[in-house]
């Protein structure tokens, strides 16, 4: 099962946090701030798979309503991420998942979120942050990854109708946010 899924730009800023199991927002932000440090920190070429820290690791393991302690293999464990220019795309996952699969799960994340913005950048996932969640939710729903086609993904979110597009052109240093022209090609609501 997928616990989280985190991105982080290299300043250390969430881009996105979809937890899977519920915690305390205090424990969320420490995590997001322990994991953020451990990642960042790592050289290019260290591997892409790290334990879970204890603070998550250990807030799990007390056994409910005073029954006897018992393996969990719900548990979140691993933490699994990528560094793609200027943000890290991170998993958290029990021992049940395959670290490997997982690495593709995120591949085809960026990969569709690639191919509906036209070249995604940091900018695309701020302002179009609905488009970030809507390719989430067409690959995992409720912590278990549901589709890994990229063309399924793709699809399914044109066809939700939440994809931003971008005036003619793709200028990204004209007027409004960004330089995404407010009103000019962008979809508008629901």
């Amino acid at each position: 099962m997928i616990n989280a899924v985190l991105v982080f730009n290299n300043s250390g800023q969430p881009r996105l946090t979809k937890f899977y199991t519920q915690l305390d927002t205090a424990v969320q932000q420490r995590l997001i701030s322990e994991i953020f440090t451990l990642v960042s920190k790592r050289p290019n070429t260290a591997c892409n798979f790290l334990p879970l820290p204890p603070l998550l690791a250990s807030s799990n393991s007390a056994p409910a309503n005073g029954s006897s302690p018992t393996t969990h293999t719900d548990t979140p464990s691993l933490i699994t991420y990528r560094h793609y220019a200027t943000l890290y795309f991170i998993l958290i996952s029990t021992s049940t998942e395959s670290p490997l699969a997982l690495l593709d799960l995120i591949q085809v994340f960026v990969e569709a979120l690639d191919r509906l913005f036209e070249n995604v950048c940091e900018l695309d996932l701020i302002f179009n942050f609905e488009t970030l969640h809507a390719v989430l939710g067409e690959m995992i729903v409720g912590g278990v990854v549901v589709e890994t086609g990229l063309e399924r993904v793709v699809q399914g979110v044109k066809e939700q109708g939440r994809v931003a597009k971008r005036p003619a052109g793709g200028d990204r240093s004209g007027s409004g946010f960004g330089g995404f022209g407010v009103g000019q090609g962008v979809w508008s609501g629901r």
